[in-house]
């Protein structure tokens, strides 16, 4: 089982940079980071945690940019979007970046994507909340174009180009691998329809580990299964993923400055080194 951590990076915590070197240096696999590219004032949509929104939603860098200075100080970490909203986003323009930071950072991305929960941020995109699960299978499909084809063509229902030269390309090929967030059954079907790992949120207790399983052998047969913004304190339930045949778990760490953060990374790698 491999272990990664998930954060917020933002304007007023620890940088990217030195944040992507301590997660490295302290033996995790991968460092995922999130997205929001605003957060409209005037917002109906309730945070699924419940509650108010957490003020690091409105600070997040842009996840690469952010990705790219961690490249830069790393040789090993995988580096992933942790969720990037795709459904959000111009899929020429993204499949650059992507093909950009992957190839920069030789082969080392991981490609976290999310339908999105904040409706009103994707209107703001010009995106129709109704249509998001399938713009979201589109732009995928025609990001791979993209990355694999010397001239791309592609026409969707969405997105629609002719002989587009496209580089430089990933050094994964077809493409990164493509880690689907979101618990539901959606999710788990996105996820084994683009050759992905499915990414839910933890489930909170080892009594929920069974059936979330068994959702994915239902809807994903054969889709490996990464647990995502894990606590470390049920070591029950940490206990419970590795039964099951996790594939990865990736911790969740708060937005906080430099010290605190290094802290907790350090609390982290020791529990970490217990189950390797």
């Amino acid at each position: 089982m491999k272990f990664g951590i998930f954060t917020f990076v933002t304007d007023q915590g620890i940088r990217p940079d030195r944040l992507a070197r301590g997660v490295e240096l302290r033996g995790f696999d991968s460092l995922f980071v999130g997205e929001h590219s605003h957060i409209p004032a005037d917002r109906s949509s309730p945070y699924p945690a419940g509650g108010e929104l957490p003020p690091q939603y409105y600070r997040m860098y842009d996840p690469f940019v952010a990705l790219g200075a961690a490249a830069t100080v790393t040789t090993t970490l995988l580096l992933g979007t942790g969720v990037v909203l795709l459904a959000q986003r111009d899929p020429i323009q993204t499949a650059k970046e992507v093909a950009s930071l992957d190839h920069l950072s030789g082969g080392r991305v991981l490609l976290g994507v999310g339908a999105g929960w904040n409706l009103e941020e994707m209107r703001d995109h010009g995106t129709d909340p109704a249509t998001r699960g399938r713009l979201l299978d589109e732009r995928l499909d025609a990001m791979r174009e993209l990355w694999t084809a010397d001239e791309a063509t592609f026409h969707g229902e969405f997105t629609d180009f002719d002989r587009a030269i496209a580089w430089p390309k990933p050094v994964q090929q077809p493409g990164p691998p493509i880690y689907v967030g979101g618990n539901s059954r959606f999710a788990a079907r996105r996820a084994h329809r683009h050759g992905g790992v499915w990414m839910p949120n933890s489930v909170g207790v080892p009594e929920n580990v069974a059936p979330l399983v068994a959702m994915r052998d239902e809807f994903a047969p054969g889709t490996p299964l990464s647990m995502y913004t894990v606590g470390s304190k049920n070591r029950a339930l940490l206990d419970a993923y590795a039964e099951a045949g996790v594939e990865s778990i990736t911790f969740l760490v708060g937005a906080h400055p430099e010290a605190p953060t290094l802290s907790r990374l350090d609390h982290l790698a020791k529990i970490v080194e217990e189950y390797r």
